[in-house]
């Protein structure tokens, strides 16, 4: 039988990432980044002059966000993403005056859908702010990881997953039927002692690798040594620590209402680019 061809690829083991945020929930979590989002989101947030009475947080881990959003907002539940993403997530339509989510969307294998079905939880005019990892995140250990496979083993396999850019997020929200969409990035530079460090954090994060295409068998001790030398080589600043990168890609839009600014027509100005700069040019 042919695949279907509308069903977005199926990139991320979804029952493994509940496993792994499990785990590290237990053993303690790492959270800066969490930290970083939720204060932002309070400040973002603190910006947009609207009484939202009915919010919900989609799929955040951790309880950073809702904890730093409760002064703001009277209600704000709880609304966990499927494990099986055939299922929708738990959200009546035009039931919301704000939706939020902090560091899960990157984890989702259908984020167009997911985006579809927020928007039409949202009544007119409702909000939707959200932060998930992206860009150049942690392009150093792909890089590392690429060239030290290729080197000992002959070959590349996936170990960091891939990550929507800015441009990639605007064109899903406006694909999405969002209006007024807006996305920006935060870099964020974490240094380590080593490659070890920085992957210690990752698995307290509950964010090694969940890819389906990963490889099933251990890695190899030789491999993960070089991967460490060449991380060392090409990304240790003077003092011998390496740096991490995480770019924090922030989107947000609004569902449609009547009372919303409109773009202009194309061809509907009133004064033509080259009369704005000859006038400028006689002063």
């Amino acid at each position: 039988m042919a695949p279907n061809q509308s069903s977005p690829p199926v990139l991320f083991d979804r029952t493994l990432l509940g496993v792994r945020q499990r785990r590290a929930a237990e053993v303690g979590a790492v959270p800066f980044l969490l930290d970083r989002v939720a204060e932002d989101m309070a400040e973002r947030l603190n910006a947009v002059l609207r009484d939202f009475q009915h919010a919900a947080d989609i799929g955040t881990p951790g309880d950073q966000v809702r904890g730093a959003l409760a002064a703001r907002l009277r209600e704000l539940a709880r609304v966990d993403l499927p494990i099986d993403e055939s299922e929708a997530v738990r959200l009546a339509p035009d039931s919301l005056d704000l939706a939020v989510s902090g560091l899960a969307f990157q984890f989702v294998n259908d984020l167009p859908g997911l985006l579809v079905q927020i928007r039409r939880a949202l009544k007119p005019d409702g909000f939707l702010l959200a932060a998930t990892i992206g860009g150049e995140t942690l392009t150093e250990l792909r890089q590392a990881f690429a060239i030290a496979e290729a080197e000992l083993e002959g070959g590349i396999s996936p170990r960091v997953a891939p990550f929507a850019d800015l441009r990639d997020v605007g064109a899903l929200l406006q694909r999405a039927g969002f209006a007024l969409p807006v996305t920006d990035v935060d870099r964020v530079m974490v240094r380590y002692n080593d490659a070890f460090a920085l992957m210690h954090d990752l698995r307290r994060m509950g964010a090694t690798n969940i890819m389906t295409e990963r490889r099933r068998t251990p890695l190899r001790r030789a491999t993960l040594l070089r991967m460490a030398q060449i991380y060392h080589e090409r990304f240790a600043d003077p003092d011998g620590r390496i740096r991490a990168t995480f770019d924090i890609v922030w989107l947000s839009g609004w569902a449609p209402h009547e009372s919303q600014q409109k773009p202009l027509q194309p061809g509907s100005a009133k004064a033509s680019l080259e009369q704005a700069v000859k006038g400028r040019g006689k002063t």
